[in-house]
């Protein structure tokens, strides 16, 4: 089991280099941050780019991977976003990943966007993730499509991971688990919330077989690919307590996932919780869960 964190893009950089390099010496596999222009769940705090900060991240880390979970097409063109990417795999030496999904319409809606049906979202998570991975891994793209067009653009340099810049596909959706299995180089999931916790195990147990069988018709290894839950998506914080945090690390183990996100907590909701909490965890529960003790 690897484990992960995620840091909301909140605070100022004086305070927020202090959080990802204490995310690195808690000993994180990977940390991340969330990629919008407003985020629903603080409408009116201060929110920072997500690039930015990743780049900042990248300058007081040296080990830990660093992702942007998730990115969507709503607000981006991915020739532009190209750069971004290839930027911030070169500054971090090859530590970015790269969560890619649909997105809420919260984003495009302010800057003016159409509304979109579900279709029409997920037909534009599409044609954007498709045309990411050509750019990434082709010198030249021209594209002509529904909802990206690009002539003649030079890709140089390039990423510094190869063949390109791993893509943690988002979805629960049929066609989004199906671009999980042929593009990505994992997948992340929130779940199905549904009425309440039990309700939110049941719909990953279901995702999780949905995955299976997407990887098994794309001939790809189904036990080694990596699986990324977002824990706090349930009904519960998973750093409400230390054991909370074991109880469900060990569930999401038996489910078949290889990584577990939790997030940074906040003196409020959303995520209120203590650094007692967090200091336990990385203190006493993940090195257990590390060894394989009981």
């Amino acid at each position: 089991m690897r484990f992960g964190i995620t840091i909301l893009p909140e605070h100022p950089w004086s305070k927020a280099k202090d959080l990802w390099r204490q995310a690195e010496d808690f000993g994180f596999d990977h940390a991340s941050t969330y990629d919008h222009i407003t985020w629903s769940g603080l409408p009116d705090g201060p929110w920072f780019s997500a690039t930015t900060t990743l780049t900042g991240a990248s300058t007081v880390t040296e080990r830990i991977k660093l992702g942007m979970l998730v990115a969507s097409a709503n607000f981006r063109h991915p020739g532009t976003f190209m750069r971004d990417i290839t930027a911030l795999d070169d500054i971090s030496g090859g530590r970015f990943l790269l969560g890619l999904g649909t997105g809420g319409d919260a984003d495009s809606k302010i800057l003016g966007g159409p509304d979109l049906t579900t279709k029409q979202r997920v037909d534009r998570f599409e044609e954007f993730a498709q045309v990411l991975d050509v750019l990434l891994t082709n010198e030249r793209v021209s594209h002509q499509g529904e909802f990206f067009p690009i002539r003649e653009l030079s890709t140089a340099p390039g990423p510094t991971q190869k063949p390109r810049t791993p893509f943690v596909m988002a979805g629960n959706g049929p066609r989004s688990v199906r671009m999980a299995a042929t593009l990505g180089a994992g997948w992340v999931t929130m779940g199905v919330k549904g009425d309440d916790e039990d309700d939110w195990w049941a719909s990953l147990i279901a995702l999780n077989e949905k995955l299976d069988a997407a990887l098994d018709k794309g001939d790809r290894d189904v036990e080694s690919f990596p699986r990324y839950l977002s824990m706090d998506a349930g009904h519960r914080f998973s750093l409400e307590s230390p054991q909370l945090f074991e109880d469900m690390v060990g569930r999401a183990g038996e489910i078949g996932f290889t990584d577990v996100i939790t997030h940074w907590p906040r003196p409020d909701s959303p995520y209120a919780g203590s650094m007692q909490t967090l200091e336990t965890v990385v203190g006493d529960v993940i090195p257990k869960v590390r060894q394989g003790l009981p």
